[in-house]
């Protein structure tokens, strides 16, 4: 286990908050906006981005209505002019409420006063927050603000349903928000809120006409970031799926409105997209949704869809991201995604997970093995429970995590929710024969502290009806002896299900019987039984939580095994069966 924050790292924290609380005082009293020269105002948008995600018309319905759900929590309102006056049930929903990413599910929704409801809640916040809010005007809130208001800008900006003078506002919180972020990107937190900030910036230049200063300023740092947070293999610097596949359709986005208008847009963007389609196919499992790794859940797979179409490369999922930390084997209509690579560092861990050599198995009948992931739409109290290695398909030593958050305190006020440690290196290799494909990982998160590596490989034959794996607790030869050689240190091996696949225990607790939703059986099978079912939770698909069963394999690891036998090696294996109907009845 490795310290993952510097002496340096608070030093930077502290300068960042003070630069930050300066830029928000100055804002508060009104300086920089009221030496911005805003110019002419357009009548409408030159260009209009497509708004590539999928509506949910039944929130849209009941927003309408007057009750907001977002963030796990609910809402009820008069309407727009009181919505912006009620406290929030978290600050999660408020993020969520002035993002405004809901107004695409009310455009969507079976109500023709859709469209001038969206207005008038856009114009009613323009009335409350429209000058200045230090908690509205985040970077990561206020990007995703203009975002979707430029995404549903028919409505908002072109449309002659209302009068000139309410368009003009719009026009102009719009470029009074654009001109905060130019000012201050340089502050955004790292990674995804700047990039996302440096995204809305160009955009915003480029659908307004005559903004060539805005555009400008949006393409250097666009440019910027790309090349800062785009990994040569095509993930992002956080690791997370999610992140390469927004960065994707944030970027296609741009890509697509710099076309209509003429633009030429940066060799660094396109080359960073050209890297992220790859990636991004790398992350999707078989039914066309991402793997749940590092703060991220299935995503929206009308928005990948979308984004992926755009792809001239088409290129194939590779094998190995060896920038990304991730292992791909498929076969047979089977894929298995290892995750083999180091934690994050520094403000780029604050979405990290304790996730090392946790694996996702996804067939052809769906989502077999998951994890237990995150949606933006899950309640906040979820969050940091499933960051820990307890909420993924991996090894678990004494209950313990194999990176750790840091505890409620000022380093956490300071630092954010980031990694405080972290294992020190996590190696891995792969081995692709004629009769499957091995992968195998070692990762050092409980080294320090108990003296043991765990080691995982993983095999999927060429037809892909076997998985088996091997995890394996051992003891260093460098290290030496242990210094307490009586000790047994308690592990558990969890197998997280979709909430789809129904499962079953055999007589003797050695095996279990999984089936999922077309019918297709599998079994589990183990050396280091009895294995048990216990309940999980599944958060990747969007909220509510969903109830889950995952498999557990117990044991106790002698502290100076090589991991080359019971009880420090446990084989287990998931065998396909074929159609089986059901799982009640099962007997072993």
């Amino acid at each position: 286990m490795a310290r993952a924050v510097r002496l340096s790292d608070y030093t930077a924290a502290t300068v960042m908050a003070l630069r930050r609380e300066a830029s928000s005082t100055l804002h508060a009293i009104g300086l920089p906006s009221g030496l911005s020269d805003l110019g002419g105002l357009p009548d409408a948008l030159s260009v209009l981005p497509e708004d590539v995600y999928a509506p949910n018309r039944e929130r849209g319905e009941a927003i309408l209505n007057g009750r907001f759900t977002l963030a796990g929590e609910s809402l009820s309102t008069d309407g727009p002019a009181t919505t912006w006056l009620q406290p929030a049930p978290t600050r999660a929903f408020a993020r969520r409420l002035h993002a405004f990413g809901w107004m695409r599910d009310c455009l969507a929704a079976d109500a023709d006063d859709g469209p001038d409801a969206v207005r008038r809640y856009v114009d009613s916040w323009i009335d409350n927050f429209g000058r200045w809010n230090s908690f509205a005007w985040s970077h990561d809130i206020l990007s995703m603000r203009l975002l979707n208001w430029l995404r549903c800008g028919d409505a908002l900006f072109n449309g002659d349903e209302d009068s000139r003078k309410a368009r003009q506002a719009r026009f102009r919180s719009l470029l009074r928000q654009a001109r905060y972020l130019q000012r201050s990107i340089a502050i955004a937190p790292d990674g995804t809120t700047r990039l996302q900030s440096a995204a809305a910036l160009t955009l915003t230049g480029l659908c307004l006409p005559g903004r060539d200063a805005l555009q400008r300023a949006g393409f250097q740092a666009l440019a910027r970031e790309v090349q800062r947070q785009i990994l040569p293999d095509g993930g992002h610097v956080t690791r997370s799926p999610r992140a390469c596949a927004e960065a994707l359709i944030d970027l296609v986005t741009v890509r697509e409105a710099a076309q209509a208008a003429g633009a030429d847009l940066p060799q660094e963007v396109r080359r960073a997209i050209d890297r992220l389609a790859p990636m991004v196919r790398f992350f999707r499992m078989s039914d066309d949704g991402l793997a749940s790794f590092h703060g991220g859940g299935e995503g929206d797979r009308h928005a990948l869809k979308a984004a992926l179409d755009h792809d001239d490369t088409r290129a194939r999922p590779f094998g190995f991201a060896p920038h990304s930390g991730y292992h791909r084997a498929e076969a047979g209509e089977a894929t298995v995604l290892l995750d083999v690579g180091n934690a994050p560092k520094g403000p780029l861990s604050t979405g990290a997970h304790a996730s090392a050599l946790a694996f996702e198995l996804c067939t052809s009948g769906g989502r077999l093995v998951v994890n237990c992931g995150w949606h933006d739409d899950q309640p906040a109290s979820w969050r940091e429970a499933v960051r820990a290695t307890a909420a993924h398909s991996t090894l678990i030593l004494d209950e313990t995590s194999s990176a750790r958050l840091f505890p409620p305190g000022w380093k956490r006020d300071l630092l954010g929710p980031r990694l405080a440690t972290a294992p020190a290196s996590v190696s891995a290799r792969r081995n692709e024969e004629e009769m499957g494909i091995w992968l195998e990982g070692i990762h050092e998160g409980y080294r320090e502290e108990y003296g043991l590596s765990h080691r995982r490989r993983i095999f999927l034959a060429a037809d892909g009806g076997d998985v088996r794996g091997e995890d394996a607790l051992f003891r260093p030869v460098n290290d030496g002896a242990p210094d307490d050689v009586d000790v047994r240190w308690r592990f558990a091996i969890r197998f997280h299900l979709h909430p789809d696949v129904r499962a079953s225990l055999s007589r003797d607790s050695m095996s279990a019987l999984l089936v999922q939703p077309n019918g297709d059986g599998w079994r589990f099978r183990t050396d280091g039984g009895p294995i048990r079912l216990e309940r999980s939770v599944y958060l990747a698909a969007g909220a509510p939580p969903q109830r889950a069963t995952q498999i557990v394999v117990q044991g106790e690891a002698e502290p100076f095994g090589a991991g080359d036998r019971p009880p420090n090696r446990v084989r287990w294996a998931f065998q396909r069966l074929g159609q089986v109907g059901g799982a009640e009845g099962e007997t072993g």
